[in-house]
């Protein structure tokens, strides 16, 4: 279905997901892997979860036992999906569906402008954006996400 996309992108979904556009998310995925001059060919794993999932997720990786709404993994020996022989894998992201529900809820925009935000906001990190470190990282991030995204005004700040 997307041979002629320069990226491996795969979305597994392990959770009941109503209404996911499984499509937009994959070609937003290209769009901003594109933006970033990320090199073709390369692979991107995203997996939309649960808020249990996450929560293990982000105890075992980060020491948080809750569930959070991202989390970004670079490619890396010991995460949960590997690259095969020469594959270049930029990491893979985790998305807990439950929370991104209840954020588009709490900020007033729709599932699919928050789930959109989400896998950026991922996609950003692994090509090394930030926003914990300093105030100039959290603009220089939040302006890159408003490129692919247009203005996310009363979007949630992320605190991971």
């Amino acid at each position: 279905m997307y041979d002629d996309l320069p990226y491996d992108i795969s979305i597994e979904v392990a959770v009941e997901a109503p209404g996911l556009d499984v499509e937009a998310l994959h070609h937003l995925a290209v769009r901003v892997m594109a933006g970033e001059k990320v090199e073709e060919g390369t692979g991107l794993a995203i997996i939309i979860i649960d808020d249990d999932e996450i929560r293990q997720m982000n105890h075992q990786f980060l020491g948080i036992d809750e569930p959070t709404d991202v989390l970004s993994f670079p490619d890396e020996a010991d995460d949960f999906v590997q690259a095969h022989g020469g594959e270049k894998l930029l990491g893979d992201i985790a998305i807990s569906f439950p929370t991104a529900e209840r954020q588009a809820i709490a900020v007033g925009h729709s599932l699919d402008a928050e789930l959109a935000h989400l896998l950026t906001h991922g996609i950003l990190h692994l090509c090394g954006y930030d926003h914990v470190n300093s105030a100039e990282e959290e603009a220089e991030m939040r302006a890159r996400e408003e490129h692919y995204l247009g203005d996310l005004g009363l979007v949630h700040k992320h605190a991971h």
